[in-house]
């Protein structure tokens, strides 16, 4: 059975030496055996369908690829239509209310609980939020993840130690449950 997946890389494209051109990626997608490979902008996303392997081991296959052909290792994150769907549907803030720069989804190679961000004071970044989800945290940033206080704190190395994490703004993270739709 052919499943759609989203592929999420972490850090590429936004500065420095770590560039992946987009048709290069889909190339080696393909190259992979995957089918109906397409990429949507150019800061790390990537769908593709197949029939084999799970989320882990299609991470892995191309992390390992992507390092192999540009020479720099890449985290990936790997997530099929239903997980993507079911975090946008599950969202704990109100997103057709609140602009898409607003909302944001950080998604975690591997289940994360609250005693992980238990130095976090919630209160004393209000009106900031975030919340816990299935493998993600959905954070709530009026003022846009660039100018966000809570953000910031929350990407402390040492809470996130032993996980890809890697984060989407609202609209990319709609964008990604319509791509991958069969």
């Amino acid at each position: 059975m052919t499943t759609r997946y989203a592929a999420l890389l972490r850090g590429i494209n936004v500065g420095g030496s770590r560039k992946v051109p987009m048709a290069e990626l889909r190339t080696l997608m393909e190259g992979l055996g995957h089918d109906a490979v397409g990429t949507y902008l150019q800061s790390g996303q990537a769908v593709f369908a197949s029939d084999r392997g799970d989320e882990e081991s299609l991470a892995a296959e191309l992390g390992d690829a992507i390092e192999k052909h540009f020479g720099f290792a890449v985290d990936v994150i790997v997530r099929d239509h239903a997980y993507l769907k079911a975090i946008a549907d599950a969202c704990p803030f109100p997103a057709a209310d609140l602009e898409a720069k607003q909302l944001h989804v950080t998604y975690f190679s591997t289940p994360v609980d609250a005693e992980r961000f238990a130095e976090i004071d919630q209160a004393a970044f209000l009106p900031e939020e975030f919340r816990l989800g299935d493998r993600a945290l959905y954070l709530y940033a009026p003022d846009g993840l660039g100018r966000s206080k809570l953000a910031e704190a929350l990407s402390r190395p040492r809470l996130n130690k032993g996980l890809i994490a890697t984060t989407r703004n609202w609209n990319t993270v709609i964008k990604l449950v319509d791509l991958t739709t069969t």
